[in-house]
């Protein structure tokens, strides 16, 4: 066969050029340390790399959703612990201001501080989230949440509760709206409101009360009259009440039955699922009052108690008043207590979540990271003894080339 020094050449070239390719595919995939450089390498693990690749991804941005919402759990946390300790500092002034020994000076004071927990309150409800908007705003991050008005405080926020995707099926509340927190809040002990009658002379009170049973609530209101019939010789003094639903304008039990009831200090009073009692020494014509919850904001509750305060408190009839407003004052405050801690106990209570599901991101992680290993990772040392070869090929056929191309009859004419 006849070897033209052209095919020589061009023989040479071609080879030499595929054991280079070769040796700097090599060289590529040590320093990547990946063994598919491109989709055609492996067409199957590449498109399996692809999908672990993206869910990887996606599991990062959840830890980032994760974390923000942390962040934002943590503000509102700030804020409601300020809250909590604010309630509990007006319900220690509430009980000190009770004291009978106040007078109308030391009432005023008390007045002045609770001024100045309103405007607390409202910076308090006012928070900033850290990113230039409002935790209690709802959806509407960027209003502020808590206006003053001629009227009171309005809120201006909405009902909603923004959320974040913190893992494939869950998605989580990053904050609480400002109507939950402190406007939407129930009277009394959440169910009924009990009350002394503003006329009321005689010494008995009547207490908060409870839901004895929550199938018999009816919702209506009831008056508690009391009729004292004095001590005459050889007959004691007789004290007895009636109850009335002044709803339904009848009385309890209903007429023809007997509807006046002996009255006994402290003793439980029954009507309509709630438990009450009045202890203490009710005058003729004395009256109580229960009523449905109703509907009232904490910086209403605040303002209530600063204006009973501020009243006068000299007869006996003012002070009377007083001291109900107060105990109503206190009882609502209690009622705004609980709410918080609720609230708070629900922000807790996703903040621990995320600390599992951070967790469960981490494994998630290290096991797509070991997938992506299996379908794209080298065998080094393979790699490295394969580089050697090729690189001693590519060597030997370097210096062949150059043997054969110096080969010339030229060379051995004298």
């Amino acid at each position: 066969m006849r070897i033209s020094t052209n095919m020589m050449y061009t023989t040479s070239t071609n080879q030499l050029s595929s054991l280079q390719s070769q040796l700097a595919r090599t060289q590529q995939q040590l320093s990547s340390n990946k063994r598919m450089l491109s989709a055609a390498d492996d067409p199957i693990a590449a498109a399996r790399a692809l999908e672990v690749t993206q869910s990887q991804s996606i599991n990062a941005q959840y830890a980032t959703n994760r974390q923000n919402a942390r962040s934002a759990l943590s503000q509102e946390e700030v804020a409601l612990t300020g809250v909590q300790q604010l309630i509990q500092d007006v319900q220690v002034i509430a009980v000190a201001a009770a004291g009978g020994a106040n007078n109308n000076s030391d009432r005023t004071t008390y007045a002045n501080e609770l001024q100045g927990r309103l405007e607390d309150l409202m910076s308090l409800a006012n928070s900033s989230d850290g990113n230039g908007g409002y935790v209690f705003s709802g959806y509407q991050s960027n209003t502020v949440p808590f206006v003053k008005t001629s009227q009171g405080v309005d809120y201006h926020g909405d009902q909603g509760q923004a959320q974040l995707q913190i893992a494939a099926s869950r998605k989580v509340a990053i904050g609480d709206s400002g109507s939950s927190v402190f406007t939407n809040l129930p009277t009394g002990n959440g169910n009924f409101v009990t009350g002394a009658g503003g006329t009321n002379t005689g010494g008995a009170v009547i207490s908060a009360g409870t839901v004895a049973d929550a199938r018999q609530l009816t919702g209506h209101a009831y008056s508690i009259d009391f009729t004292v019939v004095p001590a005459v010789p050889g007959t004691p003094e007789q004290v007895s009440y009636v109850i009335t639903d002044t709803t339904m304008g009848v009385t309890v039990p209903p007429a023809p039955a007997v509807a006046s009831v002996p009255y006994t200090s402290g003793q439980p009073i029954l009507v309509g699922g709630m438990k009450f009692e009045v202890t203490g020494t009710p005058a003729n014509t004395d009256n109580f009052s229960v009523k449905p919850s109703e509907r009232q904001s904490l910086f209403q509750t605040l303002s209530k108690m600063i204006d009973t305060l501020r009243a006068p408190a000299n007869t006996d009839v003012e002070k009377k008043a007083m001291t109900a407003g107060l105990a109503e004052a206190n009882g609502n405050l209690s009622t705004a207590l609980d709410n918080v801690l609720t609230v708070r106990s629900s922000v807790g209570s996703r903040m621990k979540e995320f600390d599992t599901l951070d967790l469960a991101g981490d494994d998630a992680d290290i096991q797509y990271t070991a997938t992506l290993q299996d379908l794209e990772g080298l065998d080094v040392l393979k790699a490295i003894t394969q580089f050697s070869q090729q690189k001693s090929s590519l060597e030997a056929a370097q210096m062949s080339f150059k043997t054969i191309s110096s080969l010339s009859l030229f060379n051995y004419i004298r």
